[in-house]
């Protein structure tokens, strides 16, 4: 290097950290065949990454990337960590084969968790290259610096890159409790680096695994019944044989197939075969759904929080309020329908799925085909959005059946009919809260029952996912995974008195799963449309009555910052309705997810329409702490897009049903929210620097209804306590005025 100097160096390695390049392209290498399977122990540092002769580095990581942005945060924090510009970073995700075991993309850890654990591993690899040059060199490692993967001795002018220490490995195992960099260090970390899977996405050069396609590959369809629980009682495919392309009928059990050597032909051919199927069994009637629930065997009571003597408070309170909440049943509605594709060749069984959580999808499949887990390999690739189960896990279980009854490799294509109706539903959600008030108008009491589905399998375990494919080939598995519905039950305010109880519904009568802020959101729209209703009890404003409940600053600063950013008024809600055929009125929620991580407060501004019953969302202001941020336009499109999809969960969505059939099939029979119908949404980010990194996919959805349904109130003091809020629901409540309630 000539000549050398100390800032010269550091200043063209800085520049090359600063570059920004669109280089993570982990997921073509399925498109051109697989790479070699290697070490995946989450203690061996050579399965986090590993650095070629180019001084490029291949980050492996178990979480998954669905189109939240995850890859680009997560190659932020390891860049950082490992003094290397943006654009030395490719990256693998959810390869079961050469990544590690970092359980699913969800519960908003993705960052928290898989950040942590990534940036641990980079620390040690920088740690461990440095005592190799400082080794090499005869110096000591604190006369060493490193910038863009090059090391440098300044004394004896001396410089390495990574790839030329690297040798064959690492071979060494992590020191979880190694230093990190302090945040005042970052370069990328806070920096809205451009998503690195934007511009192929806007071309058209990404692959889904719907594109994908394998040599020799043929198209099936699964034929399922149209009624809950039905049994295959026969098959007649002679009209199905006489389509062109036809290979064969697959049938286990009730697990019923056609393949073809085309898609249109696989279509056709499901379309010409005729199955017969016993009748299912009824579901409970969808007008007393919530009544149903109740009234179904609970396992087990659990105080989620207990604090003084409720019941002492409540039998002698002066004032007291009662209200009871009930959530739809929900589906995730992913507007592309699932796929997979399977190849089973010597023993070993292969699947490329959109799966988020390919490890635990590894250890289903064995369950379901008898195969050892190390016959099977996982290999992801993106699909249809997601935040929890849609229909990719079904897909991925159909084609890996079918590829091993056929032996070559096979594409499974789920229709719109099969995503909306078959793909797991979230349970429906009923509560009930009660609370008193002093003289003084604050809480001294607080009590909630909530009713909610019962987990069949331990937390972090391999997620045994209820798939089609075990049921319809009669493999008996445990029964759903629903996420943690207790959260967020707790009240998150200082109240001396409090009792909130959880029911755990033994059975859920629909297959059952998690869908984006499972339980926290059903359980925050009960109790922050509660506080607003005893702020009304108590003639106080809804923001101020808050306030005077919280003993948390950050608490406090996303509430005041959300005031702030909508230009709130002081006064009591329902104060200033008009008679016009449009009222308007705006309404505040907060909510800490879990209680425990990130905070957030919202305020939404509608218009009611008092003759159609419709409720327009016009503006929503969003006051967000998630600490440490690792990329701000990353968080900026989750927080709107979680806002978006929740008014859509709020106003519309519902899962309709009769008898034995689902009867949400399509976007008329399950309405999701349009582009004229969205507000404009604005964000204040709270930044920590240093502050630990939470979630930031989740938190906003859990404040949106409780805002909607309080600026429902604020706009024509009727309240709203059923999701959704459809114009029906709503005409209904407008006519029943004097009750307020629906």
């Amino acid at each position: 290097m000539s000549n050398f100097n100390r800032r010269q160096f550091l200043g063209a390695a800085g520049a090359g950290v600063l570059a920004v390049g669109f280089s993570l392209t982990g997921t073509a290498q399925a498109a051109n065949g697989l790479a070699p399977t290697k070490s995946v122990a989450t203690d061996a540092l050579d399965s986090w990454l590993t650095i070629d002769k180019n001084n490029r580095i291949t980050l492996y990581v178990g979480k998954v990337d669905l189109g939240t942005g995850t890859k680009t945060a997560l190659s932020q924090i390891a860049a950082d960590e490992l003094d290397v510009g943006f654009g030395r970073i490719d990256m693998v995700m959810g390869d079961t084969g050469t990544t590690p075991d970092q359980w699913l993309t969800g519960a908003a850890i993705t960052i928290s968790q898989g950040g942590s654990e990534l940036r641990i591993a980079a620390a040690n690899a920088r740690q461990a290259l440095l005592q190799r040059a400082a080794k090499n060199w005869g110096v000591p490692v604190t006369e060493l610096i490193v910038n863009d993967g090059v090391i440098a001795h300044e004394a004896s002018r001396k410089t390495a890159t990574y790839g030329s220490l690297i040798g064959s490995g690492f071979e060494i195992k992590i020191d979880p409790k190694i230093a990190v960099k302090k945040h005042t260090d970052y370069k990328l970390v806070g920096q809205s680096v451009p998503r690195v899977d934007i511009p192929a996405k806007v071309t058209g050069e990404h692959l889904y695994v719907h594109d994908l396609r394998l040599p020799g590959m043929l198209h099936a369809r699964v034929i399922r019944p149209t009624q809950i629980g039905a049994s295959l009682q026969g098959v007649d495919d002679s009209q199905a044989k006489k389509i062109k392309g036809f290979v064969q009928t697959v049938r286990q059990g009730n697990f019923l197939a056609v393949v073809a050597k085309t898609e249109w032909a696989a279509i056709k051919a499901s379309d010409a075969l005729k199955a017969q199927w016993s009748s299912g069994a009824d579901l409970p009637a969808k007008a007393t759904i919530f009544e149903a629930w109740r009234k179904m065997p609970v396992a087990k009571e659990e105080a989620t929080q207990k604090v003084g003597d409720v019941s002492q408070v409540l039998g002698s309170a002066a004032r007291s309020v009662k209200a009871t909440y009930n959530f739809a049943v929900q589906t995730h509605a992913s507007i592309g329908p699932s796929c997979a594709v399977a190849d089973f060749k010597n023993g070993q069984l292969v699947c490329w799925s959109a799966s988020q959580a390919t490890h635990s999808m590894q250890h289903e499949l064995s369950v379901i085909t008898g195969l050892p887990k190390t016959a099977i390999r996982l290999v992801y690739l993106d699909g249809s959005g997601c935040y929890g189960r849609n229909g990719h896990e079904d897909a991925t279980a159909d084609a890996a059946l079918i590829a091993m009854k056929i032996g070559k490799p096979v594409r499974v294509q789920w229709t719109r009919q099969d995503e909306t109706a078959l793909a797991p539903k979230s349970p429906p959600r009923s509560m009930d809260l009660e609370a008193s008030l002093d003289e003084q108008g604050k809480i001294t009491g607080w009590k909630g029952d909530f009713f909610i589905a019962l987990n069949h399998i331990a937390a972090f375990k391999p997620l045994d996912f209820p798939l089609l494919a075990a049921s319809d080939t009669g493999i008996p598995r445990p029964g759903n995974w629903v996420g943690f519905l207790f959260q967020n039950a707790g009240a998150p305010y200082v109240v001396p008195n409090i009792l909130v109880t959880t029911k755990h519904v033994a059975q859920t009568f629909l297959r059952s799963s998690h869908l984006r802020s499972p339980g926290r959101i059903e359980n925050s729209f009960a109790n922050e449309s509660f506080m607003d209703e005893l702020a009304a009890a108590a003639g106080a404003d809804a923001a101020e009555f808050r306030l005077a409940h919280l003993n948390d600053a950050r608490a406090s600063a996303v509430i005041q910052a959300a005031l702030k950013a909508s230009n709130w008024t002081k006064r009591p809600s329902a104060s200033q309705v008009t008679a016009g055929n449009i009222a308007r009125g705006r309404g505040i929620s907060y909510v800490r997810y879990n209680n425990a991580i990130t905070y957030v407060a919202t305020v939404a501004e509608v218009e009611v329409n008092r003759s159609t019953g419709q409720i327009q969302v016009t503006k929503v202001f969003v006051a967000h702490d998630c600490g440490q941020i690792i990329n701000p336009d990353g968080v900026l499109n989750q927080v709107e897009g979680g806002v978006i999809q929740t008014i859509s969960r709020t106003l519309m969505e519902e899962v309709q049903w009769h008898g034995s059939t689902i009867d949400s099939v399509d976007w008329a029979s399950y309405p999701i929210l349009r582009f004229p119908e969205t507000p404009t949404v604005q964000t204040v980010l709270i930044n920590q620097p240093g502050l630990p990194a939470w979630g930031a996919g989740e938190q906003t959805p859990t404040t949106v209804p409780a805002a909607i349904a309080n600026a429902v109130f604020d706009a024509t003091g009727v309240r709203l306590r059923t999701i959704p809020f459809t114009p029906e629901s709503v005409l209904t409540a407008l006519k029943g005025a004097g009750a307020k309630t629906a």
